[in-house]
């Protein structure tokens, strides 16, 4: 049902209508003469945000961040419709950062976003699909600009590194128009405000075609083993079960670079990582390699079966 949105005393407009309308008004305020950089990553915000620069009429170049675990449908959803968005491959993996690293990536310390997502657009507007909407915070804490500092080693980003975030953060008070003087960078999302319904209102009315992940039950399409997604991780391990295979690989590499620098860890296996970073007890990490070896057998997967138990039993 569409709702509506009263303007005035009398006026009254279908609400999807006015948002949109609004949206375009906030891209042609602020186009820069270079033109727009536009984050996309082929979820169903940033196709709007495509659409709605494009009914625009600015002038943008979209760009997409490849992070080496995105959706495998994902990828090849962009490449059939979006064969014009720049595909920007990583300096490195995701498995030999977290070598690199020598921890996990966790909901805390993003690593992987910063180096996998935020690198491009210096010196450019950036448009973003970021929404209110799906913010799991309610601070009160957001200003009008803001100062993307993530990663920096300045002293001030040490001592204020909580009041930062990432480009692709959700927060209830994020603003419309943002600013990133650390990176050089302007960021506006044009449909901060917007609601689900309204997003996929939107691309039903204008008939925009979209990953097929999400007519799978996906709400969100983002890295393979993402911990933003709590317990559904697990979910991404059941239907990719090779992306399973490659962090248990990594946590191998990954704890022989700790050990090898004489660092404090409590992990002794890539199973103890695993079991850790997806916050399971004993019983339900075993019931989840359980369930996990029947996925493979179903799928003709029999070859990724050792990685279940030849840690655990060495």
């Amino acid at each position: 049902m569409k709702g509506q949105l009263i303007i005035g005393e009398n006026e009254v407009i279908d609400d999807l209508d006015y948002r949109v309308k609004t949206a375009i008004k906030r891209l042609k305020t602020f186009e820069p003469k270079d033109g727009y950089y536009l984050a996309f990553s082929g979820g169903k915000d940033s196709i709007v945000i495509y659409a709605l620069a494009q009914m625009a009429g600015v002038k943008f170049d979209s760009h997409y961040a490849i992070t080496t675990v995105d959706p495998p449908e994902l990828t090849r959803f962009i490449k059939k419709y979006y064969p014009s968005v720049e595909r920007i491959r990583p300096e490195i993996n995701m498995w030999d950062l977290i070598v690199k690293k020598k921890m996990p990536p966790t909901r805390r310390v993003r690593y992987c976003c910063s180096t996998l997502k935020e690198g491009g657009g210096n010196q450019r507007t950036i448009i973003t699909g970021v929404r209110w909407d799906e913010s799991s915070r309610r601070k009160n804490t957001r200003k009008d600009v803001e100062y993307d500092t993530y990663g920096s080693q300045s002293k001030v980003a040490k001592e204020k590194r909580e009041s930062f975030y990432l480009l692709n953060d959700n927060d209830e008070k994020r603003r419309m128009i943002e600013s990133c003087v650390v990176k050089g960078k302007h960021i506006i999302n044009p449909i901060i405000d917007w609601t689900d319904s309204h997003v996929w209102q939107f691309i039903k009315q204008y008939n925009i075609a979209y990953c097929e992940l999400y007519d799978q039950g996906h709400k969100r399409l983002g890295c393979l083993g993402c911990q933003l997604q709590g317990k559904n991780i697990v979910n991404d391990f059941y239907m990719y079960p090779y992306v399973y295979v490659q962090y248990l690989k990594a946590f191998t590499r990954m704890i022989k670079a700790r050990n090898d620098e004489g660092l404090v860890t409590e992990w002794n296996t890539a199973h103890d990582v695993m079991q850790w970073w997806i916050t399971m007890t004993d019983k339900e990490y075993i019931d989840f390699t359980v369930k996990l070896k029947e996925i493979m057998i179903q799928n003709n997967k029999k070859r990724y079966i050792k990685y279940l138990y030849q840690e655990r039993e060495e």
